[in-house]
């Protein structure tokens, strides 16, 4: 199963990747490019992408789920296919004064457009590591409930 972790710098999305592969902080740099490490949670492995969130590494991003080799039919068949993707957003730094509440995050990402799609926002903090197990275990019983 393989988890996209998008966001723009300084999110925290390498913070994330990391307390979730080695339940810890560790020191980061920012991301050029991706990391990509395998993370086990109840027993599921996951390949997490963590891609960069700089404004010259956005465009990119589609290089990660778009085959850019097929033709126009087979990527509007693929990207209906994405559209179905579950949407878990990591409301990260919720340790911060100014952090985004909940709804504000999810207007300003458009989310209750998404009529179709399964997607939660959970608060995290990557630092203090909270909310990230409350999220990868709705995306487990979300996954489940798909079977």
């Amino acid at each position: 199963m393989r988890i996209l972790i998008l966001g723009l710098d300084g999110a925290g999305k390498t913070t994330i990747l990391y307390r979730l592969q080695v339940g810890e902080v560790v020191t980061t740099i920012p991301t050029i490019g991706f990391n990509v490490e395998t993370v086990t949670y109840k027993n599921l492995k996951f390949q997490v992408w963590d891609l960069g969130g700089q404004t010259s590494i956005r465009p990119y991003w589609r290089c990660y789920y778009v085959n850019t080799d097929l033709c126009d039919r087979d990527r509007m068949a693929f990207e209906e296919e994405l559209r179905k993707a579950i949407l878990v957003v990591f409301a990260n730094k919720q340790d911060m004064e100014q952090a985004m509440t909940s709804s504000e995050m999810a207007n300003s990402l458009g989310l209750p457009a998404l009529k179709d799609r399964k997607w939660q926002i959970f608060k995290t903090s990557a630092t203090k590591g909270t909310g990230l197990d409350e999220a990868m275990e709705w995306l487990v019983e979300t996954l489940k409930s798909r079977q």
